[in-house]
């Protein structure tokens, strides 16, 4: 996939796009609260999950733009020709799924940060994004709110950035963080699938092939890609969730936190403003990554049923009216805003290892791509899918042995059961084929 670029620096800058935003996206209220709630609990013990975040957000961003580029369709077109219609089926559903969970969650966040500083009832407000949800995106006049929500993200990741020079990290502990181990119990495990879904999460990987073809990227635009991923996930990502660790861990000692109580992360920088600007944060990363993560569904869904991703198709519009205002309904959810957010993030986690396996499957496939991955690319591949396995079917193991004692259990085991399968499926499939290749390269041609 090599090719030859010679744009400057600036114009390199100035052309990011399909990456930039799923960093933008990852760097979401739900990326946030699993970063401050495992510093606040933990102190520096998950660093070492902090930094293989980035790592692996970064992989799984790559393979998933190395996808798109070379086969300049949606992934689940791809999916659908290459290894059949129930394989594509799967993946929609997963990617709902996973989708839907955080899109729930996400605007309970934002109905209830809107309530706390503008009053009224959370309700009133969810129903109030909903309509702007709806309204915008599939009107095509949501660019507005979210500019200025996106502001307000930066905004909290400069002070958290800037409180790393404030706050007094404890740079042996922080190192000691850095050796991989999870602390007991199914807290430990939660987090560390939280933060690790924060960056690896399937609505990310699936959204890559179709925001690349919107910017109307080709293979001839490979390096622009790659220096896409390394800028906005491996260095923005990283740099970001570093220094909201960081913090977290280094003023924070509360496991059950709040976002109220979160908020005093920054008291060292801005004193008593840090409720307020921590508060307006957490509201503008959750505008930003709903923004994202509603067109997710009717991206794939439209895909696999041959509509145009554009607004322009009423079928693609209407699915995107009716995903933002179903969104509405997760105000309803009970429990505390932090702990459903890592939550939510664990189990996108734990539909991630099959959309990374599918990606794998066909970038080792010539009949799918005019060129396969090399050995490095599939070490990270496989590197990152094995990672996600094991530190998600951590998470389900420890899930799984407090015993089946509500729905929520329950369906979190039977969704991670069927991808298991389906995982195993896939790599029989992958076997049967190499070793028909196999076969028929060593029967002589007559």
């Amino acid at each position: 996939m090599a090719t030859r670029d010679t744009r400057s620096l600036r114009e390199r800058l100035s052309g990011m796009g399909p990456t930039w935003l799923a960093g933008a996206i990852a760097t979401g209220p739900a990326t946030i609260g699993a970063l401050v709630t495992a510093g606040a609990s933990f102190d520096y013990a998950l660093l070492w999950v902090v930094v293989l975040s980035a790592v692996m957000g970064a992989t799984a961003q790559y393979l998933a733009m190395r996808l798109g580029l070379l086969t300049e369709a949606g992934i689940v077109a791809a999916v659908e020709e290459n290894l059949g219609d129930a394989w594509a089926w799967l993946l929609v559903a997963d990617t709902v799924v996973a989708a839907g969970v955080a899109q729930l969650v996400i605007m309970k966040t934002l109905a209830g940060v809107s309530a706390e500083v503008a009053g009224f009832s959370p309700v009133v407000w969810a129903v109030f994004w909903g309509v702007v949800l709806a309204v915008g995106l599939a009107g095509g006049g949501y660019e507005y709110a979210e500019r200025g929500a996106k502001v307000l993200v930066s905004l909290v990741v400069v002070l958290f950035v800037a409180s790393l020079f404030v706050v007094p990290i404890d740079y042996g502990a922080a190192a000691a963080g850095l050796v991989p181990a999870i602390p007991a119990g199914v807290e430990g495990a939660l987090l560390a699938a939280g933060i690790l879904g924060g960056a690896v999460h399937i609505a990310l990987v699936t959204m890559q092939s179709y925001t690349m073809r919107a910017r109307g990227w080709t293979i001839d635009d490979a390096d622009l890609a790659v220096f896409d991923v390394g800028a906005s996930m491996l260095v923005a990502f990283g740099v970001a969730s570093l220094a909201i660790f960081l913090v977290a861990a280094s003023v924070l000692s509360d496991p059950g936190l709040g976002a109220v109580g979160a908020a005093t992360a920054l008291g060292p920088l801005v004193g008593s403003n840090a409720k307020w600007l921590f508060l307006l944060g957490l509201w503008g990363a959750a505008v930003t990554t709903l923004g994202g993560n509603t067109v997710v569904p009717p991206y794939v869904l439209a895909d696999k049923m041959g509509w145009a991703q554009d607004t322009a198709d009423s079928r693609y519009r209407a699915a995107i009216a009716g995903f933002a205002l179903l969104s509405a309904l997760g105000v309803f959810i009970p429990g505390a805003v932090f702990g459903l957010l890592v939550q939510a993030l664990a189990i996108g986690f734990v539909g991630t290892p099959f959309v990374l396996a599918l990606v794998l499957y066909l970038l080792n496939d010539p009949t799918a791509v005019p060129e396969t991955n090399s050995l490095l690319e599939n070490v990270g591949g496989l590197l990152v899918v094995g990672i996600s396995t094991v530190v998600a079917g951590q998470w389900v193991r420890r899930v799984a042995s407090g015993g089946v004692t509500d729905p929520v259990s329950l369906a979190i085991l039977a969704f991670a059961a069927v991808l298991a399968a389906a995982m195993v499926g896939l790599a029989a499939l992958f076997v049967r084929d190499r070793l028909r290749d196999e076969g028929e390269r060593a029967v002589p041609a007559d």
